[in-house]
């Protein structure tokens, strides 16, 4: 038995020698397949780990990798210069889609609001670009201004543009982008995540007092905070002791108002002249085709204006949950409800996209519903 198992050993020993002889490379090219093959397995690992920390596209993410030897913190830097570059090549392009973020001060009697645009939903849905919305709403939250009365809303509400934004401090706080930068790197950072336009388009501030409710209303909602048309309102009441409840619940339903009916002022005073004048003369001019007397024509234009004040007023609109009251009969009720005066102080309505034109930048303003 011993005999024959050193002669099997022999005879498998002096078959490996045999192999050598014949194909002496052949161990050489297993070690070199192997290697080969660990160091694919680690190039794909490294692929994976870069895509992951900045979610580059793949083929980008393979070039920077190559250009820097595989060394990932390099190829992660060299990444974010080229993202910036691009990202400003891409700044002129028109960006219509985004988000609306909205956030509210622990005490929730002030509402910040901002629009973020992006070329396209899909980046809109990107959870990196909705966490950069909601962290620019908490920081116009921040944004005092004095000059309110100036911008036409009051002493309750302002506009908070991208100039009073850019250079401010932001602390992000997502896996794929953190740490503390200005408003403006932040912004271009994710458009060069994205390879999109990314844009703060506006912002407005909104507060109430002691006295008053603040109520806000998100449509198209994918997580708290964000949307795409967004009512706010604050409803101000002269007893302070009045009940809570009612107001909140009458509050938040006409923010929801305000997003269905779109309204563009306040009362009928408020209506401007211009607006006015130009409606006055198209429903006239409408009248006039009827061939009718012009007393008659004169009586058509006030009948139709009357329509008019009830499209655009929000005192005058029927209640979207009620539409056999208007707005103006809901407060008197509410009024009588809580044993004291209640009436709207501000409101506002913003929806993604309005007034940008679709093939290119709108350089004029927007039209956004408002009240003094």
């Amino acid at each position: 038995m011993a005999f024959s198992t050193v002669t099997k050993r022999s005879r498998s020993i002096g078959a490996i020698l045999f192999n050598a002889r014949l194909f002496p490379n052949s161990t050489c090219r297993s070690r070199r397949f192997t290697t080969e093959t660990s160091s694919a397995s680690n190039q794909t690992n490294l692929i994976k780990q870069l895509r992951e920390r900045t979610s580059a596209p793949i083929k980008d993410v393979k070039a920077a990798l190559m250009e820097s030897n595989w060394d990932i913190e390099a190829a992660q830097t060299e990444l974010r210069k080229r993202g910036k570059v691009l990202a400003s090549k891409k700044s002129a392009r028109s960006a219509t889609e985004g988000l609306l973020a909205l956030a509210l001060s622990h005490t929730h009697n002030r509402a910040a609001l901002i629009e973020l645009n992006c070329e396209t939903d899909f980046v809109a849905r990107n959870d990196i670009f909705q966490h950069l919305a909601l962290s620019l709403a908490k920081q116009a939250l921040l944004v005092e201004s004095g000059t309110q009365a100036q911008l036409g809303f009051g002493a309750g509400g302002f506009h908070v543009g991208p100039e009073n934004l850019q250079e401010l401090k932001l602390n992000l706080e997502h896996p794929k982008i953190s740490g503390e930068t200005t408003v403006h790197n932040a912004i271009t950072e994710v458009a060069a995540m994205m390879g999109e336009n990314v844009k703060l388009r506006r912002g407005f501030v909104m507060s109430t007092s002691s006295n008053g409710v603040l109520s806000t209303y998100l449509h198209t909602s994918p997580q708290p905070g964000l949307g795409r048309i967004a009512g706010i309102l604050t409803l101000e009441v002269e007893d302070g002791n009045s009940q809570l409840d009612a107001l909140q619940r009458v509050g938040s339903e006409l923010a929801m108002h305000i997003v269905a009916a779109k309204p563009l002022f306040l009362t009928k005073e408020l209506v401007s002249s211009d607006a006015l004048e130009s409606e006055r003369e198209i429903l006239k001019s409408q009248a006039e085709t009827s061939g009718k007397p012009q007393m008659a024509i004169e009586k058509m234009v006030e009948g139709r204006l009357r329509k008019y004040f009830e499209d655009v007023v929000l005192m005058e609109q029927k209640f979207v949950m009620n539409d056999t009251i208007n707005v103006k009969t809901l407060l008197n009720n509410l009024s009588k409800e809580v044993g004291s005066p209640v009436k709207i102080g501000n409101f506002f309505r913003m929806e993604v996209g309005e007034g940008i034109q679709r093939l290119e930048e709108s350089t004029a303003s927007e039209p956004v519903a408002q009240a003094v």
